[in-house]
């Protein structure tokens, strides 16, 4: 059987960028939807038997019915094709609070044809699946307060829960399998974190702890493939081995973290035992470029200015800048932050969709005088001179003899 498998959509992630004038979207959020209707114009061209999604069509437990509405059109599109399609919850689809509906509820209350959500635990047979002849074990985020309440704990030690939900989750798994016909091929999807996963920046917008899936559940080899989702940085945990264990990232990028990061879909041919995996990758993303850069080389190389610091700066962005957002993140001397012309660099990197100047002046170290030895026992020239020494103040020869003349007058 042909399967697509994507995951980590974020459609609403509209933390950059300007607004369309013709839609009234934010523009970040058109380039997630750009990246989601090629995944569902795969998925009708090449008649796949089945799509999983596997968790977080947003970044918002609580999305705003605009988005719901464009991430609806896509869906409903799948459906209009016959595709079967299997939704699976994630984190930021769902509410911490019990009996809450979740951010993709619709489609389960509306009962669209050829689309199931999978907001808890379940094992599908191909009649729960529109008789496509595959077997999924399905594995949807799991809040803690829900662990809890389901192992009747109090507010024990996080360890604790966790590692009492991991034991039931892997019985629950074993048990599953055990179900399973031996002849049809077997998939578990989950929304987690697996044990030895390479996150990517993700990692600061997650909410509370992780559940670890361990490495025995998923690297399973009666498994025929494992559709994860959750981690951003794309990857096969058990790279050459069967099952493929696979995180095909989010469809976009969130933001610097990912700069470097291709994204993609999964197509897998999968058979009982044998499974062929293809990696593709989703064209026309949008950019993001950081480049660092410190002024202590226009330091040392003499007198700054406005005019010399600034072409620096400049000499440091890329040449092609056109629709990319970019960070420029500059070190420099404090008493040098009238020097950085801000204006001047906007207007330089204008082609850029959108640019990010981070200011970090660095404060110097404060001298420390040897040990043993307090400050009051220091003469005004001892001092002066420990100043003039950790400073590198050019002529300090000079200046010592012209403060020594001082002092010398004041006396």
């Amino acid at each position: 059987m042909k399967l697509l498998h994507f995951a980590d959509a974020h459609i609403d992630m509209a933390n950059y960028g300007r607004h369309d004038p013709e839609t009234g979207l934010p523009l970040r959020v058109l380039d997630f939807l750009k990246s989601l209707d090629t995944i569902v114009d795969a998925a009708i061209s090449q008649r796949v038997d089945l799509v999983i999604f596997a968790g977080d069509a947003y970044k918002d437990r609580s999305p705003a019915p605009t988005f719901q509405r464009e991430w609806g059109k896509r869906i409903m599109r799948l459906s209009q094709a016959k595709i079967p399609t299997l939704l699976l919850i994630g984190n930021h689809d769902l509410s911490p609070a019990i009996g809450r509906a979740h951010a993709i509820q619709e489609f389960d209350t509306l009962q669209v044809p050829f689309i199931k959500v999978l907001d808890k635990p379940q094992f599908l047979k191909p009649e729960d699946l529109w008789d496509v002849p595959v077997q999924i074990i399905a594995m949807p985020w799991i809040t803690r307060s829900a662990m809890m309440a389901n192992l009747e704990m109090s507010a024990v030690d996080t360890t604790e829960i966790f590692s009492n939900l991991e034991s039931r989750i892997s019985s629950l798994v074993e048990e599953y399998i055990n179900e399973a016909d031996k002849s049809l091929p077997l998939i578990l999807t989950a929304h987690a974190s697996v044990e030895g996963a390479t996150f990517g920046a993700e990692r600061m917008v997650m909410l509370g702890s992780d559940l670890v899936l361990p490495t025995s559940l998923v690297k399973d080899p009666r498994l025929d493939y494992v559709a994860m989702g959750h981690i951003h940085k794309p990857q096969d945990v058990n790279e050459g081995n069967h099952p493929p264990v696979i995180y095909p990232g989010s469809i976009e990028r969130i933001d610097f973290g990912e700069a470097k990061d291709d994204k993609f879909y999964i197509i897998a041919e999968v058979e009982r035992g044998n499974t062929k995996v293809e990696w593709k990758k989703i064209e026309g993303t949008r950019r993001f470029i950081e480049r660092r850069a410190s002024l202590m080389p226009v330091l040392s190389g003499g007198e700054g200015s406005n005019e010399n610091v600034t072409e620096f700066l400049k000499s440091q962005l890329p040449k092609d800048m056109s629709d990319a957002i970019i960070k420029l993140v500059v070190e420099y001397p404090r008493e040098w932050d009238a020097l950085i012309d801000e204006s001047a660099l906007r207007k330089f990197a204008a082609d850029a969709f959108e640019f990010h100047l981070v200011k970090k002046p660095k404060i110097e170290a404060r001298v420390r005088i040897p040990e043993g030895q307090v400050v009051s026992s220091m003469s005004p020239l001892d001092l002066l001179a420990q100043y003039f020494d950790s400073s590198k103040v050019n002529d300090a020869d000079e200046l010592q003899k012209l403060a020594r003349e001082i002092i010398s007058e004041e006396g």
